[in-house]
C-alpha cells in the first residue's frame, strides 16, 4: 500500500518529539516536508530542536523555517514549561544543518505540495501562521490537499485562556483561516489529549523501548514529572492517532469557528455541536477517545521507532 504523504507543520517541543517520531517510523506516512514555526519557544530554537530530531532518528526529512511571530500579535511562547530550548532534558546529537532548506515554509509547502503526484495531507501541530500564510500568498495549492488534520482547539475548557487552547490561541487569525478554507479540515482538541493518557506502568515499558523511548523518558520526566502519577497527556500524537487510527476516536461533523474579539474568549475554538448558529459543517471534532486502545495504539508505535 502506498504511503500516505504528508508535511508535518510543528514547534518541537516535548509533546512534538514524539508526534514527529511515529510519523517518521510509520508504515502508512510519507513525511515529505517538516516545517517550523514560533510557538513552543522561539522559531530559532524549534527548527535548532527539529534539526536535532532527525539527526538523533537518522532521517533526512527536509526542514523549512517559517513564521517567527503570529499575524497579528506579539509571540508569547510557552516556555515557561518547555524551557527555553523546548527540549532540554537530554543530550541529543548535534543537529542536522544540512536538512535545513533555504527558502521559507510556505513556499518550500507550495512546491511540495504543487510537485507532489499524490494529494498532500497537512499537519499542524503547532499555531497555524505558517498554514494561514500559505493560503493567502498561494491559494491554488487547495487543489492538491488532501486534509488538515491539526492538534489544536478545544470543544469545552482551555490551557492558555479560560477558553482557548495555546496552538490557536497564539494565532487566532491563523486558526480562522484554516477554518475558513473551503478545506476538510480534522481537529483532535485539548480536551481530547486530556484522556490520551500514558500512566506510570506504560512510561516504564517506554524507558525500555530503545534510543526512542530513553528519549521521551528523559524529556517528560525533567517537565513533567509531577504528572507521572496521574498519567502523562499526549496531544500532539492524537493528530497522528487520529491519520493512523481514527477508530479510536468518537468524531461530530460540525461547524467551528474561532472567536478573535471576546474579552475573555479571544482564540476559544467555538464547536458548534448544536446547530445554534445555522451553518454547514467545516471540520470534523474529535470529541472523544478510547484511551485504552489509544495506550495500546501510543506504546506499540513508540515501539516501531529506533
Amino acid at each position: 500500500m502506498a504511503k500516505r504523504p504528508v508535511i508535518i507543520d510543528t514547534d518541537p517541543g516535548i509533546d512534538d518529539a514524539l508526534a514527529i517520531a511515529i510519523a517518521l517510523f510509520s508504515d502508512e506516512l510519507d513525511v515529505k516536508l517538516i516545517t517550523t514555526t514560533a510557538g513552543n519557544v522561539s522559531l530559532e530554537n524549534v527548527t535548532n530542536n527539529a534539526l536535532k530530531l532527525l539527526s538523533f532518528f537518522g532521517k533526512d526529512v527536509p526542514v523549512a523555517a517559517g513564521a517567527p511571530r503570529p499575524l497579528i500579535e506579539p509571540l508569547v511562547d510557552a516556555s515557561n514549561v518547555h524551557g527555553v530550548t523546548g527540549m532540554e532534558g537530554f543530550d541529543f546529537p548535534e543537529p542536522k544543518t544540512e536538512l535545513l532548506l533555504k527558502e521559507n515554509a510556505v513556499n518550500a509547502m507550495r512546491r511540495v505540495i504543487m510537485e507532489s503526484e499524490e494529494p498532500i495531507t497537512l499537519v499542524p501541530i503547532a499555531p497555524m501562521t505558517n498554514i494561514a500564510l500559505l493560503f493567502s500568498m498561494y491559494p491554488e495549492v487547495k487543489g492538491n490537499i488532501k486534509e488538515i488534520v491539526l492538534m489544536g482547539g478545544s470543544a469545552s475548557r482551555g490551557n492558555k485562556g479560560v477558553m482557548s487552547e495555546f496552538n490557536v490561541a497564539t494565532d487566532p487569525e491563523a486558526a480562522k483561516i484554516v477554518f475558513d478554507s473551503g478545506l476538510p479540515v480534522a481537529m483532535a482538541g485539548l480536551d481530547v489529549g486530556w484522556n490520551a493518557l500514558v500512566y506510570p506502568q506504560d512510561s516504564e515499558k517506554i524507558r525500555e523501548m530503545g534510543k526512542t523511548g530513553d528519549m521521551a523518558y528523559c524529556l517528560f520526566k525533567k517537565y513533567r514529572g509531577g504528572s507521572f502519577g496521574t498519567g502523562l497527556k499526549m496531544y500532539d500524537s492524537c493528530a497522528m492517532a487520529y491519520l493512523l487510527c481514527p477508530e479510536m476516536f468518537t468524531i461530530e461533523e460540525t461547524f467551528v469557528d474561532i472567536e478573535l474579539r471576546g474579552e475573555m474568549t479571544r482564540g476559544c475554538t467555538v464547536v458548534d455541536l448544536k446547530g445554534y448558529l445555522k451553518k454547514a459543517p467545516n471540520a470534523k471534532v474529535c470529541t472523544a477517545i478510547d484511551g485504552d486502545k489509544f495506550r495500546e495504539w501510543f506504546l506499540d508505535s513508540v515501539s516501531k521507532c529506533i
